[in-house]
């Protein structure tokens, strides 16, 4: 993994709003006294959607003053997790996999549209609208190439249909996160096999089989009965 540093221009300050001061205040409790430290993750996580999606320096500081931990120790959480950005990012962030699945699959295609359409790595568009980063896996191996956009994922991608997508969220319009083809999440394109015969039908028998097996299974033995005696 390449080394993450804080961006080089850094605002003065950073003022956390009341709901980030609600949310850190609840994220402290869910611990033991003494433990507080456990809650940086969730915080520093909260600091980042306030700051319009990355985690400054003075954010990092406000962190360990709340959480009364060492500067150092927020700093490397920080720039240890690529969950955190430490440097403004679009509107819509493109976190595009280049995992081997992905990779097999076409990421490296995707990457050329995100060159093309946005530019460099973590640079934003004019507009303020878009920015895009290389990460690891995502995850969703199975339904690769796979872009995590902000909170959705979009997967089962293509060059065509991944232009479209950032282009759409450019103009403001509505985009359907998930795979992009017919299928409705993991399974197999030409729908789920694992319960087929060869010749494509049912392997089940039918409820009345399955009732008739069930049936025999609670018959009682018959009981043996005494001969009798001879008069």
């Amino acid at each position: 993994m390449s080394v993450r540093r804080l961006a080089e221009n850094q605002p003065d300050s950073f003022i956390p709003s009341q709901d980030t001061k609600a949310f850190a205040k609840a994220a402290v409790k869910k611990f033991p006294a003494g433990k507080q430290a456990s809650a940086v993750i969730p915080i520093l996580w909260q600091v980042q959607e306030q700051n319009d999606g990355w985690v400054c320096e003075p954010a990092i500081r406000w962190t360990a003053e709340t959480l009364n931990m060492p500067y150092i120790r927020v700093y490397e959480v920080a720039t240890f997790y690529t969950m955190f950005n430490l440097q403004p990012v679009g509107k819509f962030h493109v976190q595009l996999c280049g995992t081997t699945p992905c990779m097999l699959r076409g990421s490296e295609e995707l990457k050329t549209v995100c060159r093309n359409v946005i530019g460099g790595q973590m640079d934003v568009t004019p507009d303020g609208k878009l920015s895009w980063v290389e990460v690891e896996c995502l995850g969703a191996c199975v339904n690769a190439p796979v872009a995590q956009i902000n909170k959705d994922y979009y997967e089962d991608l293509t060059p065509e249909i991944f232009e479209r997508i950032l282009e759409d969220l450019r103009a403001g319009k509505k985009v359907k996160p998930g795979p992009q083809n017919p299928r409705h999440s993991s399974e197999p394109l030409g729908g789920a096999l694992t319960l087929l015969n060869g010749d494509g039908k049912a392997k089940s028998k039918g409820k009345a089989s399955l009732r008739a097996k069930t049936t025999a299974k609670k018959k009682k033995p018959k009981t043996l009965k005494a001969p009798r005696k001879p008069r």
